[in-house]
């Protein structure tokens, strides 16, 4: 009678050790992003498909964390095209800029669209202002002056003069690690683990 419940277990033990590994890796992923030089240019560029990438010294805030994914296998780029074909209406595409079909050049890249695929393949977190609730390897949105989002990775690096959890990303000198959790208004909370 005990073998379910080890069973259950076992698979509990694991699926939680795969989190942490997962977590760890991305968090890897991210920090490494930011050894790479990279100026900020968010002009629309055609992609190939898939794992197309706009050319490795430019990128904004998204290309940080489309390319860590993608460092671990996995294609935000078809991923986002291909949620966005079986349920473009979920998506904020036609309400934010007009458009009436998917573009795989473009729909990854940009942030309310990643808010809206991490809605629905992984986890919506609370937003509070307590930084022990950002776990290493979550994905959190800003609202940034000028109304514009922004995004970026939860690391497991705390700040110097805080508990602050740093976050990588790129809000306009290239990846940087920082402790900017708080700067903003924080419009999202999300963990994804495929």
């Amino acid at each position: 009678m005990w073998y379910p419940y080890a069973l259950i277990l076992f698979l509990m033990i694991s699926l939680s050790s795969y989190a942490g590994e997962f977590s760890q890796d991305l968090v890897a992923a991210a920090l490494e992003r930011t050894k790479h030089k990279v100026s900020y240019n968010p002009a629309y560029v055609k992609l190939r498909y898939p794992g197309g990438d706009v050319p490795a010294n430019t990128g904004v805030c998204t290309d940080v964390v489309i390319r860590t994914y993608r460092q671990l296998g996995v294609d935000l780029q078809v991923l986002v095209h291909e949620d966005m074909k079986r349920a473009f209406k979920a998506y904020p595409s036609k309400r934010i800029w007009g458009l009436s079909r998917t573009d795989k050049n473009i729909d990854h890249r940009r942030v309310p669209n990643l808010r809206t695929f991490f809605t629905r393949h992984g986890k919506k977190l609370p937003v509070s202002k307590n930084p022990k609730d950002y776990k290493a390897g979550d994905l959190v949105t800003w609202v940034v002056p000028k109304n514009l989002p922004h995004i970026g990775i939860v690391t497991d690096k705390k700040a110097l003069f805080s508990s602050n959890p740093l976050i990588v990303h790129n809000i306009g000198r290239g990846p940087k690690l920082e402790d900017m959790l708080f700067d903003y208004p924080i419009s999202g909370h999300y963990r994804y683990q495929p």
